[in-house]
Order: C-alpha cells, then sequence, then structure tokens
C-alpha cells in the first residue's frame, strides 16, 4: 500500500472508493493494520477504556494521546494515515488546541481530531494556519457523555437540520476530515454527500466515505453487551487478527458492511 495522505482520502470520495479505519494503540498493531491495508488509523482517546480501564474517555490526557501516537507512528511503515484524538478540555480555548495539537503533531500524526459542533469554527480555521489539519467529531460525541445522558443516537428530528447545517459550515472553514458516530443512516448519507471532506462514519450508515471501529470490538474483546453498529471480523477469519483485519478492508469496500443491522433510522 502507498503512503496515503489527505490527497488520497479526498480522491477515494471523489471516485466514490470507500476506505477503512480502525484505532490503534501500539506499534506492533499499527505494523499488522498497515501491512493488511487500513488506509487510516486513529489513536482514539478510547484507550481510556480499552487501555487504562477507565470507565470513559475523560480521564485521558494529552500526555497518555503523546505517549500513543508516537507508539503507533514507530510501528507504522509510512504507509496509513495517523489520526490522533485531542483529549477532554483540551482544545476549550484555541490557544491550548493549538499547543496541545503541536504537541500531538510532533508525536507522529497526520491530523488531530476534536469533537464538537460549529463553535469549533475558528479553532479548525487558527489550526489549519498553523499547517495543522482538523478531523471534526460529531453526532455522538462520547466526551460530552455527561451532556447528553448516556450513549444516545444523535440526529433524529429537528436535529438532523441542525446537525447537517454545522458540518456544512465546518467544511467552509477548512475541516479536513469528519467522524460522524451514532445517526441515522439516511442523515449519515446526506452530511456525506453534502461536504467536500471525507467523512468515516461509526454507526452513521453504509453511505459515509469511509468506516470506522474500536479494534478492540471488531476482534470480539468487549466485556460488556456491543453496540449495535459492532461486528467480529475475528469470527470470519482464517489468518487470525491479520485476517480480521483483512477481512475489515474487505467489507467496507464491498459496502457489505455496515449492513442493515448495524444501523440505526
Amino acid at each position: 500500500m502507498k503512503s496515503v495522505t489527505l490527497s488520497t482520502l479526498r480522491e477515494l470520495k471523489a471516485r466514490g472508493e470507500k476506505f477503512s479505519c480502525l484505532t490503534c494503540y501500539d506499534a506492533t498493531f499499527a505494523h499488522v493494520m498497515s501491512q493488511a491495508g487500513i488506509e487510516t488509523i486513529l489513536i482514539g482517546d478510547s484507550l481510556g477504556m480499552v487501555v487504562q480501564g477507565q470507565s470513559s474517555t475523560l480521564p485521558v490526557s494529552v500526555t497518555d494521546m503523546a505517549y500513543h501516537t508516537a507508539a503507533v507512528a514507530r510501528g507504522n511503515p509510512g504507509n496509513a494515515f495517523i489520526i490522533a484524538d485531542m483529549p477532554f478540555m483540551s482544545y476549550a480555548r484555541i490557544e491550548d488546541a493549538l499547543s496541545n495539537a503541536k504537541v500531538l503533531m510532533q508525536a507522529g500524526a497526520h491530523i488531530v481530531k476534536l469533537e464538537g459542533g460549529v463553535w469549533l469554527r475558528d479553532t479548525v480555521v487558527q489550526l489549519a494556519r498553523g499547517g495543522i489539519p482538523a478531523c471534526v467529531h460529531m453526532g455522538l460525541t462520547p466526551q460530552s457523555v455527561n451532556v447528553f445522558g448516556g450513549y444516545k443516537v444523535q440526529g433524529r428530528g429537528d436535529a438532523a437540520d441542525t446537525l447537517l447545517a454545522e458540518a456544512i459550515e465546518l467544511d467552509k472553514a477548512g475541516a479536513a476530515l469528519f467522524v460522524l458516530e451514532c445517526v441515522p443512516a439516511a442523515l449519515g448519507k446526506h452530511i456525506s454527500e453534502s461536504v467536500t471532506a471525507p467523512v468515516i462514519g461509526i454507526g452513521a450508515g453504509p453511505h459515509c466515505d469511509g468506516q470506522v471501529l474500536v479494534m478492540h470490538d471488531m476482534l470480539g474483546l468487549h466485556t460488556g453487551k456491543p453496540a449495535r453498529f459492532v461486528k467480529n471480523f475475528l469470527d470470519e477469519s482464517d489468518d487470525g487478527i491479520a485476517g480480521a483485519f483483512k477481512a475489515f478492508v474487505s467489507a467496507v469496500k464491498a459496502g457489505s458492511y455496515p449492513a442493515p443491522e448495524h444501523c440505526f433510522e
């Protein structure tokens, strides 16, 4: 696989070709993922739960994220595009966003991901001026779980129009990527078709430009009931974990994942 860049992802979107994304937190899995053809790797603040054993993503620090980003970057042989999460309250002010994003980019990220809506517009602009592309995570944003009152589907009813309008506004401001989580499939399609930046979905239907899952989830390594959008790809692998990664890539590109049972209405 040739090195994946933002230009690569834009070209894939323009051609209507889907791309894959998995979370990753260390060098070994990063190497296996890139060899399996995973185009984008996300160092998610989900590491708070799956690595650190926390009850949410909120305790994760910038130092934690930089450590794991550097580990993933060292294990990635220059192929996959690396996305690093900005953790809770690390970008509440623009000056904080610039300072903390610098740390993650210097650790090896190619883009930083921030959770929120149109209030991030000025931050996106300032990051881009500093040479830092921004991925905006919309819909269900886990860092705001206490505001939502739990992990609930977003973007139903009148909220769909608001979410669409905010995505378009952020796209115009220069957001380089979007992650769209837990929204009705029809809204995922509408947003993906309405913005120029590629959209990575997780529980957002089959029409997003890319699909992401938490690595532990797609390997069946979850302690509670898995979310509706989760599929265990290890179950259908004849080649262990590497085979599961390849199966995920194939299913995303073929459009067989996510299937209707993984989507919300």
